[in-house]
């Protein structure tokens, strides 16, 4: 997703009651008449899980979990020096009490706990002991099924073991895990385990994977639709545009072109949630003036800055302007004296988002993650937008 600390790199219903586009109805969907909502929370960023606004949201996804011995389970290593609890799943779970719908999931992985990923695929041995310890770990903890969020087959990512047998072998690592889910519930008299991932935007992560195959059994995919100008970046350009921009002769990646990556290796729509940052990035030192610093080179990379951080000491400071490119229907910050260059997303450019969502007939939406908001004003804007 998603992401696990501050330097990581991305690391996200049914039939939408819109009618607006008549929608593949996917093998394994539970039955709702809104779109998905889901929001990751993270296990280690010390915040009040009570307050979480469960009524807005259709699932939680809980990260993360590791991979340890092929086995999904419960690290006891800190994450940014705060230990990751399996109370905080209690505490999820009264928020039912809130919305009695919500389903609640923990994410196995992100991008440092990918590392035993090719492993726990690479035989059928291994696969079956992977999938049959996250289907006693959703019974454990009571949870309504299963994130996957291997970043990523076949590639280094933070330096993780990786093989050309993991385009395959992911496939075959779902449909064991699937199995394994089926079995549970049916052993449990549960009517259905959700069995989810979160997938990269780009085109090196559809060709490592054979995701037509592998949405067969899915739920859903959350795709990764950020981080498209990153931490690897010296220049500046936007992070989670939903449509390429005009300025950049240099095209990296939007919404637009992810969705349509997903589409052409055979994922339905249906299946599909796009995904919305609630951080943005941050690079200094930008001295050229061009394009108001948009797509210009700066001393640092594009470093993670929460949007909470973002209103506090930018958006509410008059020396930072805000400007927006209509072409890619996103925001940006720049401050001339500073050099201070700022993508990020907004209200505004999440209802360009929803709109597209339910004109393309996307059934759904993710965010990472729900502790950077502000006073809750981009969940209220998907929320608003989603529901109008």
């Amino acid at each position: 997703m998603k992401r696990i600390t501050i330097w990581i790199l991305a690391g996200c219903m049914s039939v939408a009651c819109s009618g607006l586009v008549k929608k593949e109805q996917p093998v394994h969907e539970f039955s709702e008449t809104k779109y998905r909502v889901v929001g990751y929370v993270a296990g280690y960023r010390d915040f009040d899980f009570s307050k979480i606004q469960a009524e807005k949201l259709t699932h939680i996804n809980y990260a993360f979990a590791n991979v340890i011995g092929g086995q999904v389970m419960f690290d006891t290593t800190d994450i940014d020096n705060t230990s990751l609890k399996d109370d905080d799943l209690k505490t999820l779970q009264k928020l039912k009490e809130v919305n009695p719908d919500l389903k609640i999931l923990v994410s196995v992985g992100g991008w440092v706990w990918s590392g035993n990923f090719s492993d726990a695929a690479l035989t059928e041995a291994s696969r079956v002991r992977f999938a049959q310890s996250a289907a006693d770990f959703v019974h454990q903890y009571q949870l309504d099924g299963i994130d996957i969020d291997w970043e990523y087959p076949n590639q280094v990512g933070a330096g993780n073991i990786h093989r050309k047998e993991d385009v395959h072998n992911f496939t075959l690592l779902m449909k064991a895990t699937r199995e394994a889910l089926d079995q549970r519930a049916k052993q449990e008299d549960k009517g259905h385990y959700l069995l989810t991932i979160a997938t990269g935007a780009d085109t090196a992560y559809v060709n490592n994977t054979e995701l037509g195959e592998v949405a067969k059994y899915l739920d859903f995919m959350n795709i990764m639709t950020y981080d498209f100008y990153n931490g690897l970046h010296h220049t500046t350009g936007h992070h989670a545009n939903l449509y390429p921009s005009d300025m950049n002769t240099s095209r990296v990646s939007d919404v637009l072109s992810s969705v349509k990556l997903h589409e052409e290796a055979g994922v339905p729509l249906s299946k599909i949630n796009i995904g919305v940052p609630f951080y943005g990035r941050q690079w200094d030192g930008v001295k050229s003036m061009e394009n108001n610093g948009l797509y210009q080179e700066a001393e640092s990379v594009g470093q993670i800055i929460f949007y909470h951080t973002i209103v506090r000491d930018f958006l509410d400071n008059t020396d930072s302007t805000r400007y927006w490119d209509a072409s890619a229907k996103a925001p940006y910050l720049w401050n001339a004296d500073s050099g201070v260059f700022i993508s990020y997303e907004d209200a505004e450019s999440i209802k360009y988002k929803m709109q597209y969502l339910k004109e393309k007939g996307i059934s759904g939406v993710m965010f990472w993650e729900y502790s950077d908001d502000y006073e809750s004003q981009l969940l209220d804007a998907i929320h608003e937008n989603l529901n109008e």
